[in-house]
């Protein structure tokens, strides 16, 4: 609904004294993790080097990372998994912390072993904890995060006493965890059902720990085969830096992605294929191993399978789409691009970009690759896809109204600002970003909190 009011946010403090810019003046509302930093410190460090990429990328959480509170309780309660990163979409309504592939975020290198975690806290709450996990060995960097991907590693109790007595806190990291993962840091207020939570991208390095070998790959799979070739597939897993295949027990090739194309195979026959993943120290795992057999010459050949259809970047109206090339034997002819399963467009590229799309609205893409003989691969992936709500911070569905003067409210007659309403204030137009009430706090005005506001 557009009229969410911001009144009714769990810490009822944020109606008065509140700056919702950081930086030299702090916000009444509330604490972010910043060393190591955190997912939504860096999209508010990345706004001073790109302010249009960093919105596109965070969005509205680069003005308040320190906003991301819902429901206390974590793991019981707190936010849905796949919604955990932005606290279930805290600020502004916006999932875009949600989004997770390995390559996504920028990541802070960290040995194992013990490391500080440092807080900045912008109004200090009386606290009841701080709990703190991180993804499990073999966790998938390539979906949103869950509940069964973490794993507790410490809890600092604190009995109720202000959070600013405690800013910093030593939490071991096992020797196990190396590569990417994620450390959760959750802080439970002691006299609201509120909690904050903080996601930081992590890149871990082995200390002085012996080192730990990879778990062998999981979901070795062929996705697609022809008489001369098979395509491999398995799932993506930490802890690994590239992963060896070997056919009938020699091995032909390494590759640094969870697939591999093999070619000037024989039809018809039979071929032992096991692959082994390679650790970030150089340990291997065991091998899984697969039994694939050839198509015969008759056989239709189809091209392989386009991989890794992800996103490069979404508007309200537009997503930018890019995948892996597909090869045949007679080569490929052109990528048809499908939304919703239905067939909108074709390229002879390995990206596409979808414009006309409605805003604040899911959709799910997929490629099938066509090769210069008519042959149609198999669909890519699925990418589910919400986009942007439109430049009126709506969906789509109204007019910006003609600009009034913006004024100061009260505690009992407070102002209503609507979702994409114009305003001024100072001789300069704003369009109203969420909608909410003031409650007779200048520091809500338009040029001062960024994520109400935003210059035409």
């Amino acid at each position: 609904m557009k009229k969410q009011i911001l009144g009714t946010v769990l810490c009822s403090g944020i109606l008065f004294g509140a700056s919702l810019a950081i930086g030299e003046q702090d916000a009444s509302a509330h604490g972010y993790v910043q060393s190591p930093i955190s997912r939504a410190y860096q999209g508010h460090l990345d706004r001073n080097v790109n302010l249009a990429a960093a919105v596109a990328k965070y969005g509205p959480v680069i003005y308040e990372p320190q906003s991301l509170e819902t429901a206390k309780g974590f793991p019981a309660a707190g936010p849905a998994d796949g919604r955990i990163a932005s606290a279930n979409g805290a600020v502004g309504g916006s999932f875009l912390l949600d989004n997770q592939t390995e390559t996504m975020w920028t990541k802070q290198n960290l040995d194992t072993g013990v490391n500080t975690f440092r807080w900045r806290y912008t109004q200090s709450h009386r606290t009841t904890k701080w709990h703190y996990y991180i993804t499990k060995v073999g966790w998938n960097p390539n979906a949103p995060l869950k509940r069964s991907d973490l794993e507790l590693l410490a809890t600092i109790d604190h009995g109720g006493a202000q959070a600013s007595t405690n800013p910093s806190h030593s939490v071991n990291i096992p020797n196990d965890r190396l590569g990417y993962h994620v450390v959760l840091a959750v802080w439970d207020i002691h006299d609201t059902g509120a909690a904050f939570y903080q996601v930081v991208d992590v890149n871990l390095k082995g200390d002085s720990a012996i080192p730990v070998a990879p778990t062998a790959p999981q979901n070795v799979r062929a996705t697609n085969v022809t008489s001369s070739t098979v395509q491999l597939a398995w799932n993506s897993q930490a802890n690994t830096a590239s992963y060896n295949v070997y056919r009938d027990g020699a091995l032909i090739g390494n590759t640094t992605s969870p697939d591999f194309s093999d070619a000037n195979l024989t039809a018809d026959t039979s071929y032992n294929y096991e692959i082994e993943a390679v650790g970030q120290t150089g340990l291997v795992s065991a091998k899984t191993a697969l039994t694939v057999k050839t198509a015969t010459e008759n056989t239709q050949e189809k091209p392989t399978t386009p991989t890794h259809l992800h996103s490069m970047g979404q508007t309200s109206s537009s997503v930018s789409l890019m995948w892996g090339a597909s090869t045949h034997s007679k080569g490929i002819k052109q990528y048809n691009i499908y939304r919703n399963n239905q067939l909108i467009g074709s390229t002879s590229d390995t990206v596409f970009d979808v414009t006309g799309l409605a805003a604040n609205t899911a959709y799910s893409f997929t490629v099938r690759a066509v090769s210069n003989t008519d042959e149609l691969s198999d669909a890519s992936n699925v990418l589910s896809i919400t986009t942007d709500r439109d430049d009126n911070g709506g969906d789509g569905g109204g007019e910006v109204t003609p600009g009034r003067q913006w004024t100061v409210g009260s505690l009992f007659s407070p102002v209503s600002y609507t979702a994409g309403e114009e305003v001024i204030h100072n001789g300069v137009t704003y369009i109203t970003w969420q909608s909410h009430l003031n409650y007779g706090d200048t520091n809500w005005a338009p040029g001062i909190a960024h994520s109400l506001f935003y210059p035409k």
